[in-house]
């Protein structure tokens, strides 16, 4: 397979996948607000998001079953189809009358499109070559970007001319689109893991944590962009406690800093595949730093309209950098036959770190204020900077899956550090 037919297809998943998500996350909030729903009623689909936390638990069900007997393509495209159709089965209740069923169908199809995801990443750490990983992420991260551009965007003006049956039959076609360069660019027999692997099971996921270099892996993921996630939580409220308009908040993060994002992931994704990902990480590292030091020192005390927008691009395109990091290193810890559970669970590791962050960030910014959380981020940031070089190793050229090949648990992971 060609390098671009990986890439275009990684890309398309990817861009499918977290429209419907951002619709329903960021979107629907809105138009229930719009039909006088209660706060309560807004805040129970938060609930929506629980499969993505908790994949990881069926993770090696899904690569027992794609990764050893049907593949991963076949995996994917059940998923998205049942997906579609789940999506398309909501546009046929009524906000006013079926919320309950709405919601339920909602977190079924949020565990659907987080069993797709673990399929996905996995089609994508077997698809791609090491040297493409990087570029490989841009294509997962910009996707997102480009998703939640549209997704939060786009359909929120559509909103008005087609309603809600047709949005919903909108998305669920836009899923179903999305699988044609799946379908046509890869082959099935390539996702397949080796028939010498022994089938992974419910073990793996805590067999995962129990070599020491895994535990410095996690540590760094969950820390690599905590210096500028604070701040980016923050954003909003800063803006709103700055005067700006809901419109204007809107167009500032929501695509104007989103577009930021997509552009900066595709550039991250070059820059580590040109001077390595040591190199890369480093360097992103004191742009998050950069990117704090930024809020701390210049946008508290002169937050201008050019200041604030310069501000904007520095944290999205701090952010998007980040995520590449983070996905091309979870995906160099992987182990054969569990690629999705292994990837999986790194992912979910950052994801609950975020978590925590943003709910401490309010905390800080309530006591201290913005200018003592922006503070206290750039000074993490530098620390994080030098936990990063301290944390990260590279590997040689024996990689993890020597351990399913030796069978020797101690003597693989003693063979692929350096």
């Amino acid at each position: 397979m060609k390098p671009v037919q990986k890439y275009s297809t990684l890309l398309s998943l990817y861009v499918a996948q977290s429209i419907p998500m951002s619709f329903f996350s960021t979107v629907l909030p809105v138009i229930m607000r719009m039909e006088n729903y209660s706060l309560e009623s807004i805040g129970l689909i938060q609930l929506m998001k629980l499969p993505w936390i908790l994949k990881f638990f069926w993770s090696p069900w899904v690569d027992r079953n794609a990764g050893m007997k049907h593949g991963y393509k076949q995996w994917i495209i059940a998923s998205e189809l049942f997906y579609a159709v789940v999506i398309i089965s909501i546009g046929f209740f009524s906000l006013a009358v079926d919320f309950k069923t709405i919601i339920v169908l909602m977190i079924v199809a949020f565990f659907l499109s987080a069993t797709q995801d673990i399929a996905s990443d996995a089609l994508a750490i077997k698809i791609l070559h090491k040297s493409q990983r990087s570029l490989g992420n841009s294509m997962q991260s910009s996707g997102n970007f480009l998703g939640t551009l549209f997704g939060s965007g786009v359909l929120l003006m559509l909103y008005a001319s087609v309603g809600w049956r047709g949005l919903m039959f909108l998305l669920g076609g836009i899923v179903l689109v999305a699988l044609l360069p799946l379908m046509f660019n890869v082959n099935n027999r390539e996702t397949l893991a080796p028939a010498n692997i022994k089938p992974p099971g419910w073990r793996d996921v805590f067999t995962f944590f129990r070599p020491a270099i895994v535990i410095r892996r996690v540590i760094f993921l969950m820390i690599f962009y905590s210096g500028i996630l604070g701040i980016l939580v923050m954003l909003k409220p800063f803006l709103v406690d700055l005067g700006y308009e809901v419109r204007k908040i809107g167009f500032i993060s929501g695509i104007y800093g989103t577009a930021i994002g997509a552009g900066f992931a595709f550039l991250s994704g070059w820059i580590m595949k040109r001077i390595g990902n040591r190199s890369a990480i480093l360097l992103m590292a004191f742009y998050s730093f950069l990117t704090a030091l930024f809020f701390a020192i210049i946008l508290v005390k002169n937050p201008v309209p050019v200041v604030i927008y310069t501000g904007v691009a520095l944290l999205w395109s701090s952010y998007a950098m980040s995520t590449v990091v983070v996905y091309t290193v979870s995906m160099n810890l992987v182990r054969p036959g569990r690629e999705g559970t292994d990837y999986s669970i790194q992912v979910v590791m950052t994801h609950i770190s975020g978590l925590l962050i943003a709910v401490a960030s309010g905390f800080i910014a309530g006591r201290f204020g913005y200018h003592g959380l922006f503070k206290l981020e750039a000074t993490w940031a530098f620390l994080v900077m030098i936990l990063s070089v301290l944390l990260y190793k590279e590997y040689g050229g024996r990689e993890l899956w020597t351990y399913w090949f030796l069978k020797r648990k101690r003597v693989a992971w003693r063979l692929i550090r350096k």
